[in-house]
């Protein structure tokens, strides 16, 4: 069993060395919300994994774990995707919801980029929420390889579900950096 762990553990590091630029993680900050993210393979084509953290000061919190698909059309990226996603509203039961959406990336310059993107789960696919719905756009600059600074607007929302009070968990502006390995 031990020989078995060890084989496992060296695989995944081996795994995550050969993609080592491919890794990410920030911060986002907005007036009421902060939004800690990682990812993996979000800035080429295939598969891109990220996961974050997001908590409102007022209204809870919910987390994510995704799975997308970068496609590349030039040197636009078209990624659609699926989020599993905790959520922890205030004033109502902890749930989960299962989200599909999809994501766009357009390069303005070599250092400025636009991005978008809108994930929604309905009734069907989540538990003590109504529908779940998440949206975010905004303008990236990228003065280094390694170094990425965001301006942008988000919304995230968990709809209450039998008369259970709706939880706006970010509707506002935000500044945000990520590093990049």
């Amino acid at each position: 069993m031990k020989a078995a762990a060890t084989t496992a553990g060296a695989l995944a590091l081996l795994a995550l060395a050969g993609s080592a630029q491919a890794i990410e993680g920030g911060v986002d900050v907005g007036r009421d919300y902060t939004n800690v993210h990682a990812g993996m393979g979000a800035d080429s084509p295939g598969l891109a994994l990220t996961g974050n953290w997001l908590r409102s000061d007022h209204d809870g919190s919910m987390g994510s774990l995704g799975l997308g698909y970068n496609v590349g059309l030039g040197d636009i990226f078209i990624t659609p995707g699926v989020k599993a996603i905790s959520t922890n509203p205030t004033d109502s039961k902890d749930g989960y919801a299962v989200a599909v959406g999809i994501g766009a990336s357009v390069p303005v310059t070599n250092m400025f980029n636009v991005f978008g993107q809108y994930y929604y789960s309905p009734d069907s696919f989540s538990s003590h929420i109504d529908d779940y719905q998440e949206a975010s756009a905004g303008v990236s600059f990228k003065p280094i390889s390694l170094v990425d600074v965001r301006v942008g607007y988000q919304y995230l929302a968990m709809n209450g579900k039998d008369g259970r009070k709706d939880n706006v968990i970010a509707d506002g502006a935000y500044v945000g950096a990520s590093l990049h390995f």
